[in-house]
């Protein structure tokens, strides 16, 4: 049975077999002795995007140490709160913090304050027409990435074409708005 460690746009978490491109964390453990989750789902709010595979380290996944968590890719990171790790992707990070404007602690503080409403996920309402290449929406429960003049549907599979991107509409978006700023800054998502 896999484990409960695969995040979607909205920043749940699901037990799907596959890994994705990247892992991260949510800074710490907040899992079980039994490898299943409490009521927590972050210990900081030093959410991060790291490799999977760094300097020939291997994890025991779930195990003493801290939380791991899998996206499907950055921009499915981004949208659920997380910023490209210090250590690990040093060059991504350091670019996202110049798009950002600030270092890794005031992210943190930003995005904290911004991923999250109470315990549900924050949605902005915004123009479409304003929003940023790797940015994603909602329709309902379902998210769809903007690239270029495409929109595709997210899944845990990948990506699916949804048509052509919308104009002239007010959507809701998942993506925070800081990270948002970062993107139109010309911070591109791996």
């Amino acid at each position: 049975m896999p484990l409960q460690n695969r995040v979607d746009p909205f920043g749940e978490l699901h037990a799907v077999p596959a890994r994705g491109a990247l892992m991260g964390n949510r800074g710490g453990r907040f899992h079980e002795a039994s490898k299943t989750l409490g009521a927590r789902r972050y210990v900081s709010r030093r959410w991060i995007a790291c490799l999977c595979d760094f300097r020939g380290r291997r994890r025991e996944v779930w195990g003493a140490g801290y939380t791991e968590l899998f996206f499907l890719d950055e921009a499915t990171s981004l949208a659920a709160g997380h910023r490209p790790c210090f250590e690990c992707r040093r060059a991504d990070a350091t670019r996202f913090a110049a798009a950002f404007g600030a270092g890794a602690d005031a992210m943190d503080r930003a995005l904290d304050a911004e991923r999250r409403r109470g315990r549900d996920k924050r949605l902005d309402r915004a123009p479409v027409d304003g929003l940023p290449d790797g940015a994603m929406i909602a329709r309902g429960r379902e998210a769809f990435l903007l690239r270029g003049g495409e929109l595709l549907k997210w899944t845990f599979a990948g990506y699916e074409s949804a048509g052509l991107r919308p104009r002239g509409i007010v959507v809701d978006v998942i993506t925070p708005p800081s990270t948002r700023a970062a993107l139109a800054r010309g911070y591109l998502p791996a």
